[in-house]
Order: structure tokens, then sequence, then C-alpha cells
């Protein structure tokens, strides 16, 4: 049962970064957003609603909510859509991945929480991965402008998620269950968006082609409801470190779609950087192990 459902993880997180791709055109990126959150919400409401497995929260659960819905489900969605008019899915699901080094330099500097040399070695190999991913197109001086706005769009919704997710720890150390958290947080998020766009002079259009509708449902059900759904009964039942190393094949599944569809080329650097980031991410969740003091015999 685990293992399904940590391949369902890996095969539909690992395949929204496309779907995002497809969201752009006639409807206006912010409203994609309100459209898919909104709706998410709804249904996650519905669910808990049916099940009478909403929590009540108090002020302080619904001002994190709040926040919540800015990182996770606003601004962060926000960046990656815009992203993904200049550089590849797959490429953005390569940054996303660099979001456990966020989490821990993100603990250490709000929760005081020391980080382990293999987090420091780990986020050094990915980054260094993430240069070599993207030098192709660097090294294009024609190209590069846009792709560094791509790339730093990218690592900014990276790190919007990583607030998100020091935001829901909070949560849940309040008692409060992700299910109850994420439901609010949608609605939250795309209720502001949703009022910017009033203010903004955004139109509400729809667009009806396959295309729209398809990944609109696509990211709706699946990315938001049954993913979540599964990664988070992943996190009960394995505990968050294990259940994370899904974001280590998310680009190895966004990258191979991204070739696919987009025409994205894969060249001996790409391929280099990939395989540091991935190895990063599995350094960066490695517990380092336990030291035997001496004299003390090993258990076997």
């Amino acid at each position: 049962m685990n293992l399904s459902l940590y391949l369902l993880t890996v095969l539909i997180w690992g395949t929204t970064w496309i779907a995002l791709k497809l969201q752009l055109g006639v409807v206006a990126i912010p409203v994609s957003i309100v459209y898919r959150f909104a709706l998410a919400g709804l249904i996650l409401f519905a669910v808990l609603l049916l099940t009478r497995k909403l929590q009540a929260m108090n002020r302080r659960g619904h001002r994190l909510c709040l926040a919540q819905g800015v990182c996770l489900f606003c601004v962060n969605f926000i960046c990656f859509l815009s992203a993904s008019q200049w550089i590849a899915s797959g490429l953005i699901a390569v940054v996303f991945s660099t979001a456990t080094l966020w989490n821990a330099l993100n603990a250490r500097l709000f929760f005081g929480q020391k980080i382990a040399a293999n987090v420091l070695g780990g986020g050094a190999l990915g980054l260094a991965g993430l240069g070599l991913l993207f030098w192709p197109e660097l090294s294009h001086h024609a190209a590069s402008r846009e792709t560094l706005y791509g790339l730093g769009l990218a690592l900014l919704g990276t790190l919007c998620f990583s607030a998100g997710n020091l935001l829901s720890s909070m949560q849940q150390k309040a008692g409060l269950k992700p299910m109850t958290t994420n439901a609010w947080g949608m609605m939250y998020g795309a209720g502001m968006l949703a009022v910017f766009c009033v203010l903004a002079g955004v139109p509400f259009t729809l667009d009806w082609s396959t295309r729209y509708i398809g990944s609109l449902l696509y990211l709706v059900v699946p990315g938001s409801v049954i993913a979540f759904t599964a990664y988070l009964t992943l996190v009960g039942r394995m505990g968050p470190e294990r259940a994370a190393y899904c974001t280590v094949l998310f680009p190895l599944v966004a990258l191979n779609v991204s070739a696919a569809v987009e025409g994205y080329q894969w060249t001996p650097p790409a391929l280099l950087g990939l395989l540091a980031v991935m190895a990063g991410n599995v350094l960066v969740f490695r517990k380092p192990r336990a030291r035997v003091a001496p004299g003390v015999p090993r258990s076997v």
C-alpha cells in the first residue's frame, strides 16, 4: 500500500509541471490559480464535512492558514507559472526539489535548529547541479536574460513553498491536521488572489478548450486533492523524512515528460547536473550515523 501511494505521488507531482505549462494562454496566470485552488478547496471541504473530520480552529490557526495560503497556494504558483514562460517545466521541477535545502535553512533561521553537515554538503551539491543543468541555456547569451528570469522566479516560488512548510509544521504542532489547514489555506489563497484580480482589473475569463479544461481538472483533482492526500498519508505512515524522498524522483519524471512534450534536449552537463541535484537531495535526507562510544559493542 505504501509503495502504491509513493508511486502515485511521484507520478502525479512529477507531471503537474507540464499541466502548469498548458495553463498559459488565454486565461491570466492569477485567474488560473484562483480556479485551481478554489475548486480544490471546495472539494476538500466537502470531503471533510462528509467524513466529519473538519477541525475547529481559533484565530491564531486562521491567521496561520491565511499566511499558508499566501505562501503555498498563491505566490509560489504565480512564480512557477510565470517561470514556465521562459524555462522548461522539467527544469522548474528540478529547482523545486531543492526545497529540502531551503527547509533546513529556514528551520535554522526561524526555529534555531542546527543544520547538519550532510545538509550543507547536499545543498552545495544540489546548487552545483542546478548550475550544470542551466549551463546550456546560460551559455547562449541571447537567451540568458530570460533564463535568469525563469530561474529566479522558480527559486522564489520554492522559497515560498518552504515557508509554507514551516507554517504547516507550526499548525501540526498545535494539533491541526494538514487536511483541514490545506482546505482553509487553499480557500484563503484563492480568495486573496481573486480580490487582487478584481482590484487590478484582471478579467475572469475561461478558456473552454480541451487543453485548458483538461489541465485544470488534472491540477485540481489529482494534483491538489489526490496527491496531497497520498503524500500526507505517507507522512503519517513512514514519517516525513522517508516520505520526502518523493521529491528526489520528481525531476526525473518531469524532465522526461518535458523532453517528450516541450522538446527539451538532454545534454551531458544537464544529465550530470540532474544526477548531482538528486544525489544532493539524498544526502540531505540521510540521517547521520550515531556515534558508538569506545568499548561499547555494536548491535547486530
